[in-house]
């Protein structure tokens, strides 16, 4: 389903509907536990989900427990309409889990324990049919801390085909990265997103000077081949930047009720964009405009009022 931006006359529900393209989100499936809540989560699972709201064929490809967590996850994602064809069932390890504090901002700080189920992602001949066919894989950093599921995620993006948009949004989480995992993910992908504390972090790994954003963004997308880098500013927008062009966004004003998913949330309004040709200017303007409205609900996959996203998305001003 298509955003409606502030730009737009308002479309006739007819009209927002737009050609479903298969939406991967690959790597970690799991329950944020909130000091009032629990929610499914996983960057890869709230992606996916976003993707789905806006049109798509919205798939998590993961590993979840053999327990009662596990049965709840596949419940809950088939309550949210996911696709959970492709999750995997480990027998030994527990679904994973999360423990998040929020500052009085509403800003959420994670506790990501191991080993859990998604540590052990197997490369399996369903996974290589679904790398083959995907429009879009969105990977990142956390669940390539083990070697195994690191060795599943780079068989899966290098068996794609080449029309496949690889996009690695980084999220940096404790200390389960590495210099080597960042530059091949950046090798792997087209598009790479990450958020203005991560930026130093990441050119600074692969040797890159970072002098400005837009500098770095430009020597990241001509060294690795890139189509597109996205970099966030949290409650100041985002900047986004492909070969000899730039667009920069000041976000949108909302009451935060937290920021869990917010940024999977940009993430896949971007790519459903990206997807459909749009420019930088309506990428950008639809990714923050649904990263907001995650922001100003509780926990990373609520659902629209009266199961209409457009109009929950107009209320964004």
């Amino acid at each position: 389903m298509q955003y409606i931006s502030k730009h737009d006359a308002k479309l006739p529900a007819a009209g927002l509907r737009l050609m479903k393209k298969k939406v991967v989100g690959l790597g970690e499936l799991l329950w944020d536990i909130l000091p009032q809540s629990t929610h499914l989560g996983g960057a890869p699972a709230n992606f996916a989900y976003i993707a789905s709201l806006l049109g798509n064929e919205g798939i998590v490809a993961s590993r979840l427990g053999h327990d009662s967590l596990g049965q709840d996850a596949i419940r809950r994602m088939q309550e949210v309409g996911l696709v959970a064809d492709h999750v995997q069932i480990d027998r030994e390890y527990p679904t994973g889990t999360v423990n998040v504090q929020l500052d009085a901002n509403g800003v959420a700080q994670y506790e990501i324990l191991q080993p859990v189920a998604w540590d052990f992602l197997e490369w399996t001949d369903d996974w290589r049919e679904l790398a083959a066919t995907a429009d879009a894989v969105c990977f990142g950093s956390l669940a390539q801390r083990c070697e195994g599921s690191r060795a599943t995620i780079q068989k899966f993006l290098k068996s794609t085909s080449g029309r496949t948009i690889k996009v690695f949004d980084v999220n940096l989480r404790q200390s389960f990265y590495s210099a080597a995992v960042l530059a091949e993910s950046i090798l792997l992908a087209d598009i790479v997103k990450l958020n203005d504390e991560e930026l130093p972090k990441i050119v600074d790994s692969v040797g890159i000077a970072n002098r400005s954003e837009i500098s770095s963004a430009e020597k990241l997308i001509r060294e690795y081949d890139l189509k597109l880098v996205c970099i966030t500013r949290g409650g100041r927008g985002s900047l986004l930047v492909r070969d000899g062009e730039s667009s920069q966004h000041p976000g949108f004003k909302v009451r935060v009720a937290d920021t869990v998913g917010a940024g999977d949330a940009f993430t896949a309004a971007m790519v459903h964009e990206y997807l459909r040709g749009s420019s930088l200017e309506r990428m950008n303007e639809a990714a923050n405009r649904v990263g907001a409205w995650v922001a100003s609900k509780p926990g990373a996959m609520p659902r629209p009022k009266n199961g209409v996203l457009g109009e929950a998305l107009a209320q964004i001003l």
